[in-house]
């Protein structure tokens, strides 16, 4: 064997002969050059193959890296310094470019519009009841009067109204200054504890409570004699801060075109009204119709129910005539709070032609300002049918509201239209609710667009919020138009989508939630459309 093989050899052990293999001579003494071994163990070298040798050899030369002084002789070259400043300035250029980009993005996006200041009167339409025996039905459930009001809050609860207008309930004997009594109820409609659990049971249910405080309301004048009108005044200057220290949350009186002096005494009764809270309100009804006269009374006080609409709901008048009266209205009241009736008293159905009474519910629903309804609207209720007083007609609770001698159709009565999707209380609930939601509808914006003489269409927007469009056809054909806006309009950027999503028809002529097209939009004679498109940037 050559020098080289004996420089790696393994020791290979060799297994002890079994027992059986061993010599039987046992006396033999144990060889010295076994060196203490066992019997039958040799050690012998095995030599490995060349690759083991060298990686023995490298396992050997341990690598201990580059030293203290050679890692700062690295890191000082030309080459190192440059590619580290490249790296940090690439750095900041990134921090500040996206730091950029962010102001840019704040600074261009579009800034929501500041809400305008809001009273709860602004909110929802009123519900105007002053007869409340007529509002009770016949005939009596052992309810009448204001416990009988009470009772029916959850029905009005639904209606979703934010104010509840009650009354003249004062003490007041016919023509009879000396007998009438502003601070006391008539015991006929109940006690002021009655009146008292009313308020609070109606605020409980986010109902407000105003009461009407028409002296005379039984009498020839609603304001007694012209030679009385100081006495008057003095008297309500003191019943106005009775009954709002009582908690209603304001008042009301009717007929103003017959007070003495009219702008005087609103001047000190709204005054005396907010000196109490800002949250009270004073609401003035007027027969008067002249824009002239309206806008007179609008600057005394908070909300103005009158005849402006009712000669022309009498009447099957053109879209263009509509739209020509609306306008000229909210542009005398320039930025003053409007509110929408036909009447200071009357009733919607009674006031209008039958085709056409579900397109003024939208329209009173959908025109900036607060709309005011008499008891009963939300049906169709009125005085011209059989079996009903002229002046308060009785609300049509069930068939047997009249009693057995007058038979009332189901679909006419609260319990049959309660439950019909196509009635017009459900239609009233729709409107009513979207009223209160929605802030375009709350207090956007109001554009009328160019349309055919018997169409009336407005959009109403505000800000980012979903737009909503309205259109009316008060004609007795069906129109296919075009919608669109009208040249240089002021305001936000306003563009109408090809389609718009329906949200109700007056006539249910398209599904709900169809996307009907704006340039070939079909409207039946005397329906209203309600539809609805987003917002675009």
């Amino acid at each position: 064997m050559s020098q080289e093989a004996e420089v790696d050899m393994k020791e290979v052990e060799l297994n002890e002969l079994e027992p059986e293999k061993q010599p039987m001579n046992a006396a033999a003494p144990p060889s010295a050059a076994s060196g203490g071994e066992k019997n039958g163990v040799v050690k012998v070298k095995v030599p490995d193959d060349e690759a083991d040798a060298a990686a023995a050899a490298a396992a050997a030369a341990k690598f201990t890296g580059l030293s203290k002084e050679e890692l700062l002789k690295v890191a000082g070259s030309p080459a190192w310094v440059r590619t580290r400043w490249a790296l940090l300035l690439l750095f900041w250029l990134g921090w500040l470019g996206m730091l950029a980009g962010a102001v840019v993005i704040i600074v261009q996006a579009p800034r929501c519009r500041e809400l305008p200041a809001q009273r709860w009167w602004h909110q929802g339409p009123l519900y105007r009841l002053g007869a409340l025996k007529a509002f009770q039905g016949q005939p009596s459930n052992g309810t009448a009067g204001l416990a009988g009001v009470k009772a029916r809050l959850d029905y009005l609860s639904t209606l979703k109204v934010k104010a509840l207008v009650l009354g003249p309930i004062h003490k007041n004997p016919q023509d009879d200054l000396a007998g009438t009594d502003l601070q006391q109820i008539d015991p006929t409609f109940g006690t002021l504890q009655d009146f008292t659990n009313l308020v609070l049971e109606a605020k409980k249910k986010n109902i407000h409570v105003v009461l009407d405080l028409t002296p005379n309301y039984r009498g020839q004048s609603s304001w007694f004699l012209p030679h009385q009108s100081e006495e008057v005044n003095e008297r309500m200057k003191e019943a106005l801060s009775f009954w709002l220290n009582k908690g209603v949350n304001g008042i009301q009186v009717l007929n103003v075109q017959n007070l003495t002096d009219a702008s005087s005494a609103l001047s000190q009764w709204n005054n005396l009204t907010h000196s109490i809270s800002d949250d009270k309100v004073l609401i003035v009804g007027t027969e008067a119709s002249e824009l002239s006269q309206l806008m007179s009374l609008l600057n005394d006080t908070d909300l103005l129910s009158s005849s402006y609409l009712e000669d022309f709901g009498r009447r099957s008048s053109s879209g263009r005539e509509l739209k020509d009266l609306v306008t000229s209205y909210l542009d005398a009241a320039g930025g003053h709070w409007c509110s929408w009736t036909y009447s200071q008293v009357g009733h919607l159905a009674s006031l209008v032609p039958a085709h056409l009474l579900r397109l003024y519910h939208l329209l009173l629903f959908t025109l900036p300002g607060t709309p005011i309804f008499s008891y009963g609207d939300e049906i169709g209720l009125q005085a011209a049918l059989p079996g009903q007083p002229a002046e308060a007609p009785i609300m049509l609770w069930d068939e047997k509201t009249l009693g057995p001698s007058e038979s009332v159709s189901l679909n006419m009565t609260v319990q049959g239209q309660n439950e019909s999707p196509g009635s017009l209380l459900s239609l009233f609930r729709k409107l009513s609710d979207s009223r209160g939601k929605e802030r375009s509808l709350l207090h956007g914006d109001f554009l009328v667009l160019p349309t055919k003489d018997d169409l009336f269409a407005y959009v109403r927007r505000w800000d980012q919020n979903e737009r909503f469009l309205v259109v009316l056809n008060l004609g007795f054909s069906s129109h296919q138009t075009e919608l669109k806006l009208p040249s240089g309009a002021p305001g936000q950027k306003l563009e109408l989508p090809e389609k718009a999503a329906l949200m109700l028809s007056t006539q249910r002529s398209h599904p709900e939630g169809s996307m009907l097209p704006l340039r070939q939009l079909t409207v039946a004679p005397g329906e209203g459309l309600l539809l609805k498109f987003p917002y675009v940037a």
